[in-house]
């Protein structure tokens, strides 16, 4: 019976890089790869810290969700009032659409090894998606790049991979 291999991705280098290495390694094996739409990149962004999704919190915003308190928050524009749901919508949309093109690039590079891989979105805070994924799917063995779309950093590994190393039931290779 083969194992079963969770490979987490989220379009970045290093995450890739941990694809690659899974599929070189446990083509043979059953190997689900798993993107998960960050739900506090989609609540930054709607806070207006992080409405382009490049992670840093954009300028001439105070961040208040809802200065006002009447569930709309002011677009800055023309005055014109966005409702929250409204935001979160649109940013729910693009996530999916993030989603869907980082799982056809990562069933593309399994296409170029000769390896048949399925794809799983989950939302939620990554580390913990990605454990509760791999508890609820009796994984054998999560492999993961050490850093995600910060790959740059100059520590040995990102927050995800080292919340994901310390809290998994099962084993974890990191790839640096």
């Amino acid at each position: 019976m083969p194992r079963e291999i969770l490979v987490p991705v989220d379009g970045s280098r290093k995450a890739t890089e941990g694809l690659e290495h899974a599929l070189s390694t446990y083509g043979e094996e059953s190997i689900t790869v798993l993107h998960v739409v960050n739900t506090h990149r989609m609540t930054d962004a709607v806070g207006g810290r992080d409405s382009n999704g490049d992670g840093e919190r954009d300028s001439g915003d105070d961040g208040e969700r809802d200065p006002s308190g009447d569930g709309e928050r002011d677009s800055g524009d023309d005055g014109e009032r966005l409702s929250l749901p409204e935001i979160s919508e649109e940013r729910y949309e693009c996530a999916r659409a993030e989603a869907e093109e980082v799982l056809s690039a990562a069933t593309d590079v399994a296409a170029d090894y000769g390896v048949s891989v399925s794809t799983a979105v989950e939302v939620g805070e990554p580390w913990r998606t990605i454990v509760a994924y791999a508890e609820d799917h009796d994984v054998d063995h999560i492999i993961m790049g050490s850093h995600g779309r910060r790959d740059d950093s100059p520590v040995p590994l990102g927050s995800v991979a080292q919340a994901v190393m310390r809290r998994s039931p099962v084993l974890v290779s990191i790839v640096r």
